[in-house]
């Protein structure tokens, strides 16, 4: 009977505080794909010109020590609100939560949110947009910042592969209409992971 509840107790455990562990070969996995996206003229967001000569984005090189398992506090009682675009675009959005992590011994948070209009589609009903910039935007990487794919977690904890941080698609195509990172979501340290500047 102990060791059934010692059990019980050790799977809620787990459950409520999931850790992911990192993978290279799902970084690796991540380059590929949007790679051959990139390089697909029917998904593809480069204009005509570059993608008559694209062979590859330029990656940092994938890194363990940007892979994060972060502490996720879920947001209450927020109000939707329209999320400032490069273009006339307000889509709305609604912060879904806090994510806290250390990098290097440094403790930082973002907050993550939820596309209302996306959220409708069945395929997109767990998706999470995690929009940041740190300080190697403008330099090594999109002025913009960049943004990562989350999915709402289970439990209490939220893995975050910033080897799998992506530019918007205006940084390749000034006829796209992307959202802007909110301040809140800027990093004052240098995140040398994911996909670096186009040209």
């Amino acid at each position: 009977m102990k060791n059934s509840i010692a059990l019980i107790l050790l799977v809620a455990f787990n459950f409520g505080f999931s850790q992911s562990k990192f993978s290279k070969t799902e970084a690796e996995k991540f380059q590929k794909q949007i790679n051959s996206e990139y390089a697909d003229a029917k998904t593809s967001p480069l204009m005509e010109e570059d993608l008559k000569t694209f062979k590859t984005l330029d990656f940092y090189p994938i890194d363990g020590k940007y892979f994060v398992n972060a502490k996720f506090e879920k947001a209450v009682n927020e109000k939707v609100f329209e999320m400032k675009t490069t273009g006339t675009r307000t889509p709305q959005y609604i912060k879904y939560g806090t994510l806290s992590f250390t990098i290097n011994g440094v403790p930082m948070k973002l907050n993550v949110y939820r596309n209302i209009e996306l959220s409708k589609q069945k395929e997109y009903k767990d998706h999470l947009f995690l929009p940041f910039s740190d300080l190697t935007c403008g330099k090594e990487s999109y002025i913009g910042g960049r943004y990562i794919d989350l999915k709402i977690p289970k439990g209490k904890t939220i893995a975050i592969d910033f080897n799998q941080a992506y530019n918007p698609y205006c940084a390749y195509n000034h006829k796209y209409s992307c959202p802007l990172v909110p301040l809140e979501n800027d990093l004052k340290v240098e995140i040398k992971a994911g996909v670096k500047t186009f040209h």
